[in-house]
Parts: structure tokens; C-alpha cells; sequence
């Protein structure tokens, strides 16, 4: 009998790069997607310590054949749509492609696996940021809460959600959603808040940086660890019927907490160093995000491993290493 097959797109990213680590580990054959960047050092570099035991070749969500030709070699049986335009900020900036890539391109990969692998298992990256400001009455957004986005992303990450649950209610597919709530860790890009805080702050201990511009520094967020949250993803598509999960730790912490305790573990007190600059405020702000992963943990049997301090220290050390080295 062979291997169980999986096929990721975004496969380069953090969570794809933790979860081919993950499915290895756990006896799968690995396929991927890789979106060519002009900057060849750096799409693949998460991939570096799994390199030879994961297929991957260059794709893209937005050209249909590229999808067609691998998810034809791979044969999956199970299929974790991951890739997106990701950031939130900069879906002000360029709305048509967040939104073509992914709610269009989320939606070419689902189609073909209803038409050519409609027994293989297929699972979306949907995300808190649906909620918008949307927020039960004690203070937590889960499966039920009513889905009121405030960007473009969660406008299109919105689509490509129902879109999973439509085929699965018209097709009898089993397609899954996990709406996972904010998700970091070392291999986080350095153009999201928590890589961007703690890149700098290492910056400014050095003494090659003497500011750090962030944007609401009130904005709370409920942050998990991407490791945690991979399993998470594994766990829905094994679940024995296809269902939509939130995955969340179920804390919150503000941008002003996570600069004084990154400063504060750098021995330096973040006020004299952070400033807000208006260029990074979104033009309609999201101001909380807190999920009840209840489902998660009664259902699946899943709980995240990872603290928040536990995540930020594992950060620090990781930065500090590649800061060193370069």
C-alpha cells in the first residue's frame, strides 16, 4: 500500500513549510506548489531541512494549468489550500490581486479536485479577520459568530470559506474549513507585526536601528504558535465527517504588550523607542480578536502546546541567531 499523499499550495510559507514537516512525520508523501519570486534565495529557504524529501515545483493559484499539472503528478488524497496574499495591511493596497488570488484561486483548486479527485479530503485556510468587529456578547468570535470583514482579505478569504461549504453541502465533498486566528513563530515574514517588533527591537539593542513605526498599538490579537496550529489543520481533515473549526489560543494581548514584553526581555523599555506612524493604520481598523476554540478541543481533541511567552522567546532566539550571522 503506498504512502497517503498530500498536496499543499503555499507550501514555502510558515504553515505550509511546519506542515510538510508534520506530514512527513507522519508517513505522507509530500507535493507542493512554490510561487516564483524574482529573489530565488528566498523561496524555499523553510524547506531547506525537508529539501530532498518534499516534491515541489513552481506554480500559482491564479494559473489554473500550473495547479491542473501538479495536483495531476501528486494524486492526493489530501489537499490543504494554504497559499494567499496573506497580509492585511497591504490588501488596501493591492485589493484585485488579494482578492483574485484568494478567493479566485482558492476556488481553482477546489473546482479541480470536485472534477478530477472528488474523494480526495480538502481543507481551506480561512481566517479570524471574516469576523471583522463582529464579536459575541462575551467577548469571543467562534464558529457561530455572525462574519462582518473589515479588509479586502477577509472580504476574499469570506468567498473562498462559503465557497468550501457550498461544495461540501452540493457535491458531498469532504472539504473542511479551519478559521484560524493570528499564528506566528520563527519563520514568520518579516513584514508581519510580531517579526517586525522582534527584528527591530534586536536592531535597536545593537545599535543599528533607533526607532520602531507601528501602526494602532491597541489593536489586540489572539496569537498562537504556527506549529500548534498545523496540527490543527491535520486533525480536521481526519476528523471522520468534514466540518469548520476555529482554532485559537483564547487569549488576547495588544501591539503595546507585545512591544514591552519583547523590549522588556531585551532589557529596554519600549516607549523610548516606539512610535506610530498613520502610513501603517488600517483604513478601517480591526480592533479585537479572541476565539473560543471549544469545538476544537471537545471534537478533534486538540489544544495548542505553545505559550505566548514561549512563542516570543522562541522568536528572539531565532532572530538574534540570523541577526548574528549576517
Amino acid at each position: 500500500m503506498r504512502a497517503r499523499r498530500a498536496f499543499i499550495t503555499g507550501i514555502a510559507g510558515q504553515d505550509g513549510s511546519y506542515l510538510a514537516e508534520y506530514l512527513l512525520e507522519q508517513g505522507y508523501e509530500v507535493f507542493g506548489i512554490i510561487r516564483r519570486n524574482s529573489i530565488t534565495e528566498h523561496q524555499q529557504n523553510r524547506l531547506d531541512a525537508i529539501a530532498g524529501l518534499v516534491h515541489t515545483e513552481y506554480g500559482d493559484l491564479l494559473d489554473p494549468a500550473s495547479i491542473q499539472r501538479v495536483m495531476t503528478k501528486a494524486q492526493p488524497d489530501e489537499i490543504y489550500n494554504l497559499a494567499a496574499q496573506s497580509h492585511v495591511r497591504i490588501s488596501f493596497d493591492v485589493p484585485h490581486l488579494t482578492v483574485q488570488t484568494n478567493a479566485l484561486g482558492a476556488f481553482n483548486v477546489l473546482d479541480f479536485a470536485r472534477t478530477h479527485f472528488p474523494d480526495a479530503r480538502f481543507y481551506q485556510a480561512s481566517s479570524s479577520e471574516m469576523f471583522g468587529n463582529s464579536v459575541d456578547a462575551d467577548g469571543k468570535q467562534r464558529e457561530t459568530t455572525p462574519m462582518k470583514p473589515a479588509s479586502p482579505y477577509g472580504c476574499s478569504k469570506l468567498f473562498a470559506y462559503s465557497a468550501v461549504r457550498n461544495y461540501r453541502k452540493a457535491y458531498g465533498m469532504f472539504a473542511a474549513n479551519g478559521i484560524l486566528f493570528n499564528h506566528e513563530s520563527p519563520r514568520r515574514a518579516s513584514n508581519f507585526v510580531t517579526s517586525k517588533v522582534v527584528r527591530n527591537a534586536i536592531m535597536i539593542k545593537r545599535g543599528r536601528l533607533k526607532q520602531l513605526e507601528l501602526g494602532n498599538l491597541d489593536s489586540q490579537r489572539d496569537w498562537g504558535h504556527s506549529k500548534d496550529y498545523v496540527r490543527a489543520m491535520h486533525m480536521i481533515l481526519n476528523h471522520e465527517t468534514p466540518d469548520d473549526f476555529v482554532v485559537a489560543t483564547g487569549t488576547t494581548h495588544s501591539i503595546r504588550e507585545l512591544c514591552q514584553l519583547v523590549f522588556g526581555k531585551l532589557g529596554l523599555a519600549y516607549e523610548e523607542f516606539v512610535v506610530q506612524n498613520p502610513k501603517y493604520v488600517r483604513p478601517e481598523e480591526l480592533a479585537y480578536l479572541c476565539g473560543d476554540a471549544t469545538k476544537a478541543t471537545t471534537v478533534l481533541g486538540w489544544k495548542p502546546e505553545y505559550s505566548f511567552d514561549r512563542l516570543i522567546d522562541e522568536m528572539i532566539d531565532a532572530a538574534e541567531r540570523e541577526i548574528h550571522a549576517s
